[in-house]
């Protein structure tokens, strides 16, 4: 009996600590706006602008559909780029990862492509593509991709070797190999590192946005900075963050918790 108690007060537990933590949330965004309303008071409003004109801002690029317009732009442009690196950095981190050659070849490769900044490949898809949706793509890519491939290349070392040991003496095919030993283990760090990558493709296509685009959240973002207009490159700010947070727990962590609910299951048993 007191075990059936204990289990029917696990998710009474799990609701509260929930709710106590969006209650923590929402008291240290009150707090935030608190401390930027004061410190808004005391500097002109062309150098911090207050949270009510900001608001103001907002409301006014959202009412003529300039906001909408310009994050659908960027977002695909992200979207685009994020989805040709996953399909380029998948396949090689597997191959790096069963294949010890490649890998001792390519090891130091990968390291140097992550510490290449992104304004650089900015100036690099500018000179190639000009000023085109290519450039942010290419950038996004350039960015995103290592990331994928260091991630997975990493969960292939997770594999268990005696799994593929026994597949190989049972002369399961390649092929096989890959699907029902490595693919299982390696899913759950190319999520991890899809998400990485995604998120940090948001960023680095704001720089390329404002290098080398007459669209996007990034134009939009110089172009306010150049009008001095503060007011609407905080607005531009918060809709980008607030897009970026929905999407990062909106979407990204349910689907990964609900594809990998597994692995809890399994620690659970």
């Amino acid at each position: 009996m007191s075990e059936y108690t204990d289990d029917r007060s696990l998710p009474r537990a799990a609701r509260a600590f929930r709710l106590n933590l969006l209650l923590q949330r929402f008291a240290l965004v009150a707090a935030i706006l608190a401390v930027w309303w004061a410190a808004a008071l005391t500097a002109p409003h062309y150098v911090l602008p207050g949270p009510g004109r900001v608001w103001e801002a907002l409301r006014l690029i959202a009412g003529n559909n300039d906001l909408w317009a310009n994050l659908g732009i960027t977002f695909a442009r992200v979207s685009a780029g994020f989805a040709f690196a996953a399909l380029v950095g998948l396949p090689l981190g597997i191959l790096f990862g069963a294949n010890r050659r490649f890998g001792v070849f390519f090891e130091p490769v990968i390291p140097a492509m992550n510490t290449i900044s992104s304004a650089i490949w900015a100036i690099f898809a500018i000179i190639w593509f000009g000023i085109s949706n290519a450039t942010t793509i290419f950038v996004v890519f350039m960015t995103a991709m290592p990331l994928i491939i260091t991630n997975v290349w990493q969960g292939t070392r997770t594999v268990n070797a005696d799994f593929i040991e026994l597949a190989r003496t049972l002369r399961m095919p390649q092929a096989r190999i890959m699907t029902k030993i490595y693919l299982p283990t390696i899913l759950p760090h190319f999520f991890s590192g899809a998400r990485l990558a995604f998120g940090f493709g948001w960023r680095v296509s704001l720089v390329a946005e404002t290098l080398g685009s007459s669209s996007g959240v990034g134009y939009r973002l110089r172009q306010a900075a150049d009008l001095i207009q503060t007011d609407q490159v905080f607005a531009w700010t918060l809709a980008l963050v607030v897009m970026m947070a929905t999407i990062e727990m909106g979407m990204l962590r349910p689907l990964e918790n609900y594809l990998f609910r597994w692995k809890k299951e399994a620690g659970n048993a």
